[in-house]
């Protein structure tokens, strides 16, 4: 068995996972790298399994057409192996040669070893048939855009023409940013690091520490990431430590820390910061503490606790800053995450707006007067966002919005600023600046 076959097995069972199982990349791409050996592998591993979940609507439709009896439930691993297939001949991720035989000889490593034969078949008939097959599919929004109907209507109606450009944006690959931790290295000392190891970057000039690279690669060719010299991070990500402004002494909660990214930028900004960084999963702030470790940073701020539940976790002293980095549906992700498509649900967005309302009301009382609340969500609906925040003004005395994102961000949505995906190289991303009132003597 080839090792370029065990990666398309692999691809295989991960894209089985997702669609069959309802398992998230996240979880399932870990254990397929777990089985390849070579960096070179995995890479190829990501490739596949990405553009194949991209495209997941229609290499379904064509599957179907393909494959005149439809496969058992039991070989439905062989039906997400002839996509990883389909995938590689639509975007040209590797020679046809490849593409097909190796993904019909991956059916040995999958167990299935009566189904090689039907994948090279149903390869190389699409290969012949390919312009007849692709123009027999419906004209549908859902095969055109990728995404599921629900989601198609639900950005039609909170962005009407620019919902095309946000479906088009989150099929395309998302850029590789970083955030050079200058505790330890200016940024441009760690670009020029980077162009002597033949690593292309730019900067974002809003953005002090955000350096994008000319192409993704694997964490471990990073110049100094063992030592904590850079991170992985979205920029728009990065604007919550401009926002929440962080001086030595501050008081600062950050309430849904994990995976810790913004709690270890507030740190690297301003080491004498009062921090906490709140997870309620302990599985999660586990990997919020490896993080920290990598970076060299303390980690007694960590405190594992429910943010809608602070009786049980706070000790009375009012906070300066909160940040509120909310769950929410993920839909200015989508570009990295391609699986949230296939994973979220209608009854989801509302019930992540409900935690999200419940989290604004507990964490307010813990502000003290004149303390600024930073909200922020990686997702583009309204529900999450504008409507949110605008919801939470009307049923709370004292708040009041600041107009405290920057205007080169995104546009003006309510009372904070929405980015779309990919404008500014950026991910899709919501931030709204609230205050507490100061009591009236």
């Amino acid at each position: 068995m080839s090792a370029r076959a065990d990666v398309r097995a692999e691809a295989a069972r991960a894209v089985h996972a997702l669609g069959d199982r309802g398992v998230s990349l996240d979880r399932a791409l870990p254990e397929s790298d777990a089985r390849l050996d070579d960096s070179r592998d995995r890479a190829l591993l990501r490739a596949l399994v990405l553009a194949t979940v991209r495209r997941h609507y229609t290499l379904d439709a064509l599957v179907d057409r393909l494959l005149e009896t439809p496969l058992k439930p039991r070989d439905r691993v062989a039906h997400a192996l002839v996509k990883v297939g389909l995938a590689q001949l639509i975007e040209g991720l590797t020679p046809e040669y490849a593409a097909i035989g190796a993904t019909a000889e991956a059916a040995r490593a999958l167990e299935r070893p009566r189904h090689v034969a039907l994948v090279n078949a149903v390869l190389r008939r699409f290969r012949r048939e390919r312009a007849a097959l692709v123009a027999a599919l419906p004209d549908d929004p859902v095969l055109r855009h990728e995404h599921p109907r629900w989601l198609i209507d639900a950005l039609r109606r909170d962005w009407g023409d620019e919902a095309d450009a946000i479906l088009a944006a989150n099929l395309a690959p998302a850029p590789m940013t970083l955030r050079v931790n200058r505790r330890r290295v200016p940024r441009d000392a760690y670009a020029a690091a980077l162009a002597a190891h033949g690593i292309a970057s730019a900067a974002l000039p809003e953005l002090p520490d955000a350096l994008v690279l000319e192409r993704t690669l694997d964490v471990g060719a990073l110049p100094g990431f063992d030592r904590g010299d850079v991170s992985v991070q979205d920029g728009a990500a990065q604007l919550a430590v401009e926002l929440v402004d962080p001086k030595p002494g501050l008081r600062v909660l950050d309430a849904c820390a994990a995976p810790g990214g913004k709690s270890a930028h507030l740190i690297e900004r301003e080491p004498a910061i009062a921090l906490t960084a709140l997870e309620r999963e302990p599985e999660r702030a586990a990997k919020l503490a490896a993080n920290f470790a990598r970076l060299g940073l303390d980690t007694s701020a960590l405190v594992i606790g429910d943010a809608t539940l602070p009786a049980i976790w706070w000790d009375g002293r009012p906070y300066d800053c909160i940040l509120v980095d909310a769950p929410c549906s993920g839909t200015g992700v989508i570009r990295r995450h391609p699986d949230i498509r296939l994973l979220r649900r209608p009854s989801d967005i509302a019930a992540q707006a409900a935690l999200q309302a419940r989290l604004l009301d507990a964490l307010w009382p813990l502000l003290g007067d004149g303390g600024r609340l930073v909200y922020a969500t990686c997702s583009v609906l309204a529900d999450e966002n504008a409507r949110q925040i605008g919801a939470f003004l009307a049923r709370t005395p004292g708040a009041r919005a600041l107009p405290a994102v920057p205007a080169w961000f995104g546009r003006a949505s309510g009372a904070g600023r929405q980015n779309l995906p990919g404008e500014g190289r950026m991910d899709g991303f919501y931030y709204a600046v609230l205050e507490r009132a100061r009591a009236v003597a």
